[in-house]
């Protein structure tokens, strides 16, 4: 049977780039995908495009892309990547620009493009998903709204002869679901395929994981040379069955427990994984080791997709200020524990308005709460940590700096004192008619 072979270049936007390469030159790829996108980049990406609309991509674009496009080029393998963010065009013509002072000549560049719709939202008011309230409830403070496309544009953009496919928006399984459809001329309607496709990507977006990264736990679930790492590659068939593994020379490991944990990574229920191209069926997979690093994946299947399209919408809310400052040696804890008090007090004299407030010993009491908190040995040093949501960036900021007065007026023997203040982006979930959402393709070529 015919297969597939696509490599996880990245799983989000900061991630490392040597496994990529490593992929590039000696995976045997037909492609690489890079999964830059978290739920707020593309809101901040699109206040950096306001200030420069030449702006608005992921900003390690160039760096990865003078790392991989000429081995891509050399070995015959397609990128896929939703890099584009914000600007997916302003992206395609950076690429470009790229390959073209590397040489290469006759590269076609794809930019997809239609998932923003910021301007839809403000006259809206559908209720939020995954939270209470309306959208009318944060229209003031909207900074971008964009909608999850599915895999069709990228198909679009591969059968007109891509080689490179950048994107804004899109379902981060459809990014690995895309060259499936392409390659194996799946139909829109066969659910089943586009399941299985759906659980291949699912298993790849996030890259290091699947090989051991968040899956590692010292003395429980111990993996060999995380320092090497190695990002995942996928052989799949023309029925959707498919293989993980990994470069044989790389660190990590993919095993039946790393492909479990990754199936459930984000999962609410299995049986119903809505998507924009299927609603994905997880509840039968089924995980078989076939060789050292290799683990066969099959059951997945699919049903119907929805009429509606998932929309993230970036809003402005408040500002955060933050101080930290470090006490060690004998009494330590307990000299934490004072300058907390004394920042908490000098807060409530200077009426500094906070809306929430946290003040937490780092490594004491700043993840486990209650009666967990604080039960281990004292600790021989201590860093406190205060934190607050402010209507006003004035707030925010005398937040930090009451806790760098603790320099000269607080418990003796601290240090190391930090500070920031900073306007807080949160997303939230809407839905709306696919119908409304209108993707587009356009093109460079070097």
């Amino acid at each position: 049977m015919r297969t597939i072979r696509i490599g996880a270049g990245a799983g989000y936007s900061g991630d490392r780039i040597e496994p990529a390469v490593e992929l590039a030159e000696r995976g045997r790829l037909d492609y690489l995908v890079f999964e830059c996108l978290a739920e707020r980049t593309i809101a901040l990406a699109q206040q950096a495009r306001q200030t420069d609309p030449d702006t608005g991509f992921d900003a390690l674009l160039a760096e990865r892309f003078n790392a991989v496009l000429r081995p891509c080029v050399a070995n015959k393998v397609a990128i896929i990547t939703n890099m584009g963010a914000a600007n997916p065009i302003g992206a395609a013509r950076a690429a470009a620009g790229i390959a073209r002072d590397m040489g290469i000549s006759g590269l076609k560049i794809a930019a997809v493009s239609g998932d923003d719709v910021t301007q839809a939202m403000r006259g809206r008011d559908l209720p939020l998903i995954e939270t209470q309230g309306r959208v009318a409830d944060i229209a003031d403070r909207i900074v971008s709204a964009n909608a999850y496309l599915g895999a069709e544009p990228i198909v679009a953009a591969l059968a007109a002869g891509a080689d490179v496919v950048i994107t804004g928006r899109v379902s981060d399984p459809a990014l690995f679901l895309a060259p499936l459809v392409h390659e194996f001329q799946w139909s829109w309607d066969d659910w089943d395929r586009l399941g299985k496709g759906t659980v291949v990507g699912h298993l790849l977006e996030c890259a290091g994981q699947i090989t051991g990264g968040y899956f590692a736990d010292p003395g429980y679930k111990d993996v060999p040379d995380l320092a090497r790492l190695g990002f995942p590659l996928a052989e799949v068939g023309e029925d959707g069955s498919a293989v993980i593994g990994k470069l044989p020379d790389t660190g990590g490991t993919v095993s039946v427990k790393t492909c479990k944990e990754q199936l459930l990574y984000e999962l609410h229920d299995p049986a119903r994984y809505y998507q924009p191209d299927v609603v994905a069926d997880f509840s039968k997979v089924q995980f078989d080791e076939v060789g050292p690093d290799r683990v066969a994946v099959s059951g997945g299947a699919g049903s119907p997709r929805p009429d509606t399209l998932k929309v993230t919408i970036g809003y402005f809310d408040g500002y955060v200020g933050e101080g930290q400052f470090s006490y060690a040696g004998a009494g330590a804890l307990a000299r934490a524990r004072l300058a907390l008090e004394i920042v908490a007090e000098r807060l409530r004299l200077t009426g500094v308005a906070t809306t929430e407030l946290r003040l937490e010993i780092i490594g004491v009491d700043s993840v486990h709460r209650g009666a967990l908190a604080g039960t281990g040995p004292e600790p021989q040093e201590a860093r406190i940590r205060v934190i607050g949501r402010t209507a006003t960036l004035k707030d925010a900021v005398r937040i930090g700096n009451e806790v760098e007065t603790l320099w000269l007026n607080g418990p003796a023997g601290g240090g190391g004192a930090w500070k920031s203040a900073r306007e807080v982006i949160a997303a939230v979930s809407t839905l709306i008619p696919r119908s409304e959402v209108e993707a587009r393709v356009t093109y460079e070529v070097t």
